[in-house]
């Protein structure tokens, strides 16, 4: 079985569970809130992913100048 075969199916398995896990959290009325997750975390979670995202805005601040 060729290499890009193997790795469509297991790309094809991994769509059908999240669409399933989707499904069945619509049907189970679920709510989702990824702010609730920022309020329930520390300082010390919050500064550090403050400081993560800084990085990252400047790293693509130094790799495309405006200019």
């Amino acid at each position: 079985m060729p290499f890009w075969i193997l790795l469509l199916i297991i790309f094809g398995v991994l769509l059908i569970i999240g669409l399933v896990f989707d499904w069945i959290a619509k049907r189970r009325k679920i709510k989702t809130n990824f702010q609730e997750g920022a309020k329930s975390a520390s300082v010390s979670e919050r500064i550090y992913t403050e400081k993560a995202l800084d990085e990252v805005r400047h790293k693509i601040g130094d790799d495309f100048p405006l200019s």
